[in-house]
């Protein structure tokens, strides 16, 4: 994908994030880092200045916050011995809200999963659906994204790389095979 076909991609993904949502202002974004927070915020944009619109709403702001699901996953040991500590930056309370936990890439589910731990470890939310860019397949646990940029079949060998400006300095996602 490169820069427009991002852009088309979380444009749908915000329209059908208001069209899904019984009420807009309850819901919240909850980007999981690294990329997922830059999408969220973009998301968010879209809702606000264009999306929300089509429900008729003078003006909607959709808090964004920063999940860190570092202690939440169930392979943090076998990943790194110490890992990155970001930290979780929610400024707002996600008891009886329409979450949206958001992210780039989902693959086997586990990151979704120690997502959906972080969130319920902040409080209770109304509801809880998964924006993702790309769907790669490959899930290991019974995950399911509701709001999906893009399906991508690969193959295990094969990894997926998200880039954003806001993290790495270009705008593109890339399918390549794992060096063995």
């Amino acid at each position: 994908m490169d820069e427009t076909n991002i852009k088309r991609a979380l444009t749908r993904i915000s329209y059908e994030i208001v069209e899904n949502s019984q009420n807009i202002e309850n819901v919240v974004l909850l980007g999981i880092h690294t990329r997922g927070i830059p999408m969220a915020e973009r998301i968010s944009y879209l809702i606000e200045t264009r999306a929300a619109k089509f429900v008729e709403a003078q003006e909607v702001k959709v808090p964004v916050g920063k999940l860190d699901i570092s202690f939440y996953r169930d392979d943090v040991t076998r990943l790194s011995e110490a890992p990155e500590i970001n930290g979780t930056d929610v400024p707002f309370d996600v008891n009886g809200k329409d979450v949206v936990i958001v992210d780039d890439v989902l693959y086997t589910g586990r990151t979704a999963r120690a997502a959906l731990d972080a969130t319920f470890s902040l409080g209770r939310p109304r509801t809880i659906r998964l924006a993702i860019l790309i769907d790669r397949g490959h899930r290991e646990l019974p995950i399911r994204a509701d709001f999906v940029g893009k399906n991508v079949p690969t193959s295990t060998r094969e990894l997926v790389r998200v880039h954003f400006n806001e993290t790495d300095g270009r705008e593109d996602v890339e399918l390549y095979e794992k060096e063995i």
